[in-house]
């Protein structure tokens, strides 16, 4: 059975690699014997990223600079991928904005719903959203074609509930400075749910199959009094640690869910349940 779990040989490609999750991913993929590629934005990131990957497992894997809001450069990326190995096995389509709640009041008001401009919602679709589509149209077409393959759309927990606002909120300061989490956010990771089973649906006949997974909050300095507040309205009484989430990655991209598709898999430590 724990053979089912192996990723040996296969090719694996994970969007925003060199981030703090995609990093976690693409050392999933290589603790279980694949062989992940990296597609980031930033190439010190990626540099640094493989060489640890290297170093620690043993497993050469490939950072390649990619702006996923472009097709051509997604393109010019699966050929490389293509020329280097062969074969794409599987997608994991992670790379998202993921705007933090701003600290200066200018900030604060700028993401409130009634002040969230064209252009911030927009740079925000086009990474999280466009991205995924892009990458899903170029990698997966390329699976489609080739015998079948996985893809795995990173959302949230905020795909399935709201953001509880009065996790930022800042004693005297009135309502319309009041730091909140964007819009973009949960439309971005709803619209990748969407996404998901859409695919899922698409390419089932020619063995793609298309998942989600929902994190949720993943510790990583937060202050001390805004981990307080979230660990309350989550049942296990904590965030996620970094590492968390590898077990359920690899679940999805391996054998082990050979008759899953068109799921969204929710690890938030029941938080959603309340």
């Amino acid at each position: 059975m724990l053979e089912r779990f192996s990723l040996q040989g296969r090719v694996v490609v994970v969007t925003g690699g060199a981030g703090l999750l995609g990093r976690k991913h693409a050392e999933a993929v290589a603790q279980a014997g694949g062989i992940p590629v990296l597609l980031d934005i930033h190439q010190d990131s990626l540099d640094a990223a493989v060489m640890a990957i290297k170093d620690e497992y043993g497993v050469e894997s490939l950072g390649l600079m990619c702006n996923i809001t472009e097709k051509q450069n997604i393109e010019a990326c699966l050929a490389t991928v293509l020329k280097t190995y062969g074969r794409v096995d599987a997608l994991v389509n992670n790379a998202a904005n993921d705007p933090k709640v701003g600290s200066s009041i200018d900030a604060q008001k700028l993401t409130r719903f009634e002040n969230l401009s064209a252009d911030f919602w927009h740079a925000d679709m086009a990474v999280g959203l466009t991205g995924a589509f892009f990458c899903s149209q170029v990698f997966g077409h390329y699976m489609a074609t080739h015998g079948g393959g996985v893809i795995v759309n990173v959302a949230s927990d905020l795909a399935v509930i709201a953001p509880d606002q009065r996790l930022y909120e800042v004693p005297g300061l009135q309502r319309n400075e009041q730091p909140v989490k964007p819009a973009t956010y949960s439309v971005v990771k709803a619209g990748l749910v969407g996404l998901t089973r859409y695919l899922a649906t698409y390419w089932a006949e020619v063995g793609v199959r298309v998942n989600a997974i929902s994190p949720g909050g993943v510790f990583n300095g937060q202050s001390e009094e805004f981990v307080g507040k979230l660990a309350q309205r989550i049942p296990m009484g904590r965030m996620a640690n970094q590492d968390e989430y590898e077990g359920t990655l690899l679940y999805l991209l391996s054998d082990a869910s050979s008759y899953l598709t068109g799921f969204n898999l929710v690890v938030d430590g029941g938080r959603s349940c309340w």
